[in-house]
C-alpha cells in the first residue's frame, strides 16, 4: 500500500477532518494486538467512507470484511435514523474486541455483525441495499460481486477496496501475477465492463472502486 508519496499522504492527512478519540483508538490497538495491521482502513479512508455515506444517508448497508470496525463505524455513522449496517467477518479471534468498538461508537443497535463465510451469509439476505462495501479476501471480489448485484438498490452503490493493489495491477511485460493480483485484474475488468453500473477507480490509499447501479 506504501506507493503513494509520503509527503503527499501526509498532507491530505492534515487537511482532512481529524479521527475522533475512539477511531484513534482502534487504529492504535489494531496496530498493537492484531496481524497485519495495515489493512485496517485508517484515517483518510475512513473519513472518505463516512462523509460520503452521510450524503448517501442510506437505510441498509452490506459490509463484506469487518476486520477491527473502523470502516463499518466510519459508514454507520451516515445511516438514516431507522437504518442498519450488515457487517460480515470471518474471523471470530477479533470478535470480543470488535463488539467492544460497536458498543463504545453508541451504534451497536443499528449494526449487526455476523460471524460466518460471507459466501454462505448473502444469499440468505433479503437486501434491498442501497451500500455495499467489499474489503475481503480479493481472491472472491467476482462472486461478492455476483451475489449482491441483483440485492442492491436502483442508484445504490457497490465499493471495493484495494483495487489498486499497492501497484501491483500495472503489470509489466513477462512478469509472473500471483492469483490476487490476477484475481484483482480480473475484477476491475469486470466491473468496467458491466453494463448494470457506472463506475469510477478513486486512487485514495489502496483503490477504491466505486460503482454505482443504474
Amino acid at each position: 500500500m506504501e506507493f503513494i508519496d509520503p509527503a503527499l499522504l501526509d498532507y491530505c492527512e492534515k487537511h482532512t477532518s481529524e479521527e475522533d478519540a475512539l477511531l484513534q483508538k482502534i487504529t492504535r490497538e489494531t496496530r498493537a494486538k492484531v496481524l497485519m495491521p495495515r489493512m485496517i482502513s485508517g484515517h483518510l479512508q475512513g473519513k472518505m467512507l463516512e462523509i460520503f455515506t452521510k450524503m448517501l444517508n442510506p437505510k441498509t448497508i452490506l459490509e463484506i470484511g469487518t476486520y477491527t470496525g473502523y470502516s463499518g463505524i466510519c459508514m454507520a455513522r451516515g445511516l438514516s435514523k431507522d437504518g442498519k449496517l450488515i457487517t460480515l467477518d470471518i474471523n471470530d479471534e477479533l470478535e470480543k474486541m470488535v463488539r467492544g468498538f460497536f458498543e463504545e461508537s453508541g451504534l451497536a443497535d443499528q449494526i449487526d455483525y455476523r460471524l460466518g463465510n460471507a459466501l454462505e451469509i448473502i444469499p440468505e439476505l433479503p437486501g434491498p441495499f442501497d451500500l455495499v462495501f467489499i474489503d475481503a479476501d480479493k481472491f472472491n471480489y467476482d462472486k461478492y460481486f455476483d451475489l449482491v448485484i441483483d440485492k442492491v438498490s436502483p442508484g445504490g452503490i457497490i465499493m471495493a477496496d484495494n483495487v489498486l493493489w499497492s501497484g501491483k495491477i500495472l503489470v509489466e511485460g513477462g512478469k509472473k501475477i500471483d492469483k490476487d493480483t490476477q484475481a484483482i485484474l480480473d475484477f476491475n475488468s469486470k466491473i468496467q465492463e458491466d453494463p448494470r453500473v457506472e463506475n469510477i477507480l478513486l486512487p485514495i490509499r489502496d483503490g477504491v472502486m466505486m460503482a454505482r447501479k443504474i
